[in-house]
């Protein structure tokens, strides 16, 4: 499997995530509301590295790499937890 395709999936499954717990946060306490609206920032943010990256895989240093997949697992975990505390 390709650096690419590795930051596709974390990617897809980050926006799955994120989606499902948009639909919940109707739901949330302002507490939550206020940890969706930090990650919703730092998917942002992610996205931009993660569109530098791919569009740049080849020149990409390996630290910008594992800076874009340890922001991907942060926010990822950020997501999970929203859906836990929705559940």
């Amino acid at each position: 499997m390709s650096l690419q395709d590795d930051f596709k999936k974390l990617s897809e499954k980050i926006k799955q995530y994120r989606d499902e717990a948009r639909v919940q946060l109707h739901l949330a306490k302002e507490d939550v509301k206020d940890e969706w609206d930090d990650l919703d920032q730092d998917w942002d943010r992610f996205r931009t590295k993660l569109d530098q990256i791919v569009h740049d895989a080849e020149d990409a240093s390996h630290e910008a790499r594992e800076t874009a997949k340890k922001l991907g697992e942060e926010l990822k975990t950020g997501y999970q937890n929203i859906r836990n505390k929705l559940k």
